[in-house]
């Protein structure tokens, strides 16, 4: 009953997540040596996490491990070119930051965060937009007309009454 306790208070999860305190660490370890249903539910949750890590992964775009890879031998061959000759450094050198003024970063996304939409629903989203401002103009217009409509039903009850005699 006591490691169901422990089970279900969250340390567990701290610990799968690598937030947990030396002292939680320890005490998980030691209740994973000591019992099999601890360790069982442990790895069940590790699997859990992995899954749900899986299943929200975004896949990197098309073409970022080309870009790292070349950077990456760029940075390996003036390593090289630095330490074989120094008159040939400072033509690499000025070719690289020539080469990173035109590109400074990596660029990692390849698409536009933008939405892209297609022609015919432009028009769609126009006339919509038209057709929500007619609405409200018209539904303005109305609540005029009506509490003018209000105002002269008031004006002519009163009226009402005070041309019809007191009984």
């Amino acid at each position: 009953m006591e490691i169901k306790k422990i089970m279900d208070s969250g340390l567990m999860e701290t610990f799968v997540m690598g937030i947990a305190t030396e002292e939680e660490v320890e005490k998980v370890l030691l209740l994973k040596k000591q019992h099999p249903e601890f360790q069982d539910a442990l790895e069940q949750l590790e699997l859990d996490m992995e899954a749900l890590a899986l299943s929200m992964a975004v896949p990197p775009p098309i073409g970022a491990l080309e870009k790292i890879e070349n950077e990456i031998n760029e940075i390996q061959l003036r390593n090289k070119s630095i330490q074989k000759a120094p008159e040939v450094d400072d033509r690499f050198d000025r070719a690289y930051q020539e080469r990173t003024k035109q590109e400074r970063y990596i660029e990692v996304e390849s698409e536009s965060n933008q939405m892209r939409i297609n022609k015919a629903w432009k028009w769609v989203f126009a006339a919509v937009f038209i057709l929500g401002k007619v609405f409200l103009a018209t539904a303005i217009y109305f609540y005029l007309e009506n509490r003018q409509a209000q105002e002269q039903i008031k004006d002519l009850k009163i009226e009402l009454k005070l041309k019809t005699p007191i009984k």
